[in-house]
């Protein structure tokens, strides 16, 4: 099993004629996605290989019964792009678009709050912006991330499985990486972008993952900045029969500097950095990976230890 994306999710991509857009379509397409459409106004009726392209998302729904789109609209323009899709009745919305407006993003949450207070049985899940995407491996890739490293759950039982939420990127791809020499597999790997107002939470996700039959544990990769990190601690502690692990990357992160992301600032009086997080999610029972080269020995370990 996986959450959220399977083989037979149906991807659009918005904005797939610009350069990023066009080159990670056809890349998401060879792994094996169902890349059913592309968006680009004005140019509807052309097509990308065999892609077709259309001027809106709703013409693109109603052709393909599309259910999932990948943003790469530019920035000023993204807010209104996801929800065009939430609009057109698109469920998993992945914007890797970065550097959207702060109040773009409040006008988001709330404009989708009322679209899921409205379906509470059908709701639309916002991944992003500022991410990477998700990917359930073998099944279906919607982003950037090298499809190659990852490895499906069913593959790997002998030693175990791990569901992977993160904020950063490239410390997602190095997790998966060394979860993947050490046998062990993923069921769904999602980056959630490392944006001050994230479409969705760990806390949203780990609640699936716990549901998730094949999904042995949780790995979480985190920053510095806010309190994300240490309220999916609690949710574990309180409501999680399953381990979770975790790496919080900024040790040496200056007070009051922003670093790599617009959510990583540490702010005064110590709110926020990376020793906090740490000493408080193993008071919560979660074992901390020392350094991003032994998250993958960690991980290994708690799956040992089960």
């Amino acid at each position: 099993m996986s959450i959220l994306i399977d083989k037979k999710t149906r991807v659009i991509c918005q904005g797939i004629t610009g350069g990023a857009g066009s080159f990670h379509s056809r890349l998401c397409k060879e792994y094996g996605t169902q890349m059913v459409g592309g968006v680009s106004p004005g140019k509807g009726g052309a097509a990308l290989d065999d892609i077709p392209i259309f001027d809106t998302v709703r013409d693109c729904v109603e052709k393909t019964d599309a259910d999932a789109t990948m943003i790469f609209v530019p920035a000023p323009f993204a807010a209104d792009a996801i929800l065009e899709a939430a609009a057109s009745g698109i469920k998993i919305i992945v914007c890797i678009t970065e550097g959207i407006p702060v109040l773009d993003m409040v006008r988001v949450k709330e404009e989708l709050k009322l679209f899921n207070s409205a379906n509470k049985k059908d709701k639309i899940w916002l991944i992003g912006p500022n991410c990477p995407g998700l990917i359930t491996p073998e099944e279906c890739k919607i982003g950037i991330m090298p499809g190659y490293i990852h490895r499906r759950a069913s593959q790997q039982k002998q030693v175990g499985r791990a569901g992977i939420i993160s904020r950063s990127g490239t410390l997602t791809y190095e997790a998966v990486w060394q979860l993947t020499q050490l046998g062990i597999g993923q069921t769904t790997v999602i980056g959630i972008g490392g944006d001050p107002i994230p479409g969705t939470h760990y806390i949203e996700l780990i609640e699936m993952f716990e549901k998730d039959a094949e999904t042995d544990m949780i790995l979480l990769i985190g920053e510095i900045g806010g309190s994300a990190e240490e309220d999916a601690a609690l949710y574990f502690k309180e409501k999680m029969s399953k381990p979770v692990c975790a790496f919080i990357a900024g040790k040496t992160a200056p007070e009051g500097k922003r670093m790599g992301h617009a959510g990583a600032i540490i702010e005064g009086g110590s709110r926020g950095t990376a020793q906090e997080k740490i000493t408080f999610l193993k008071t919560m029972g979660i074992q901390i990976a020392p350094s991003p080269a032994e998250i993958g020995i960690t991980v290994q370990k708690v799956l040992q230890s089960r």
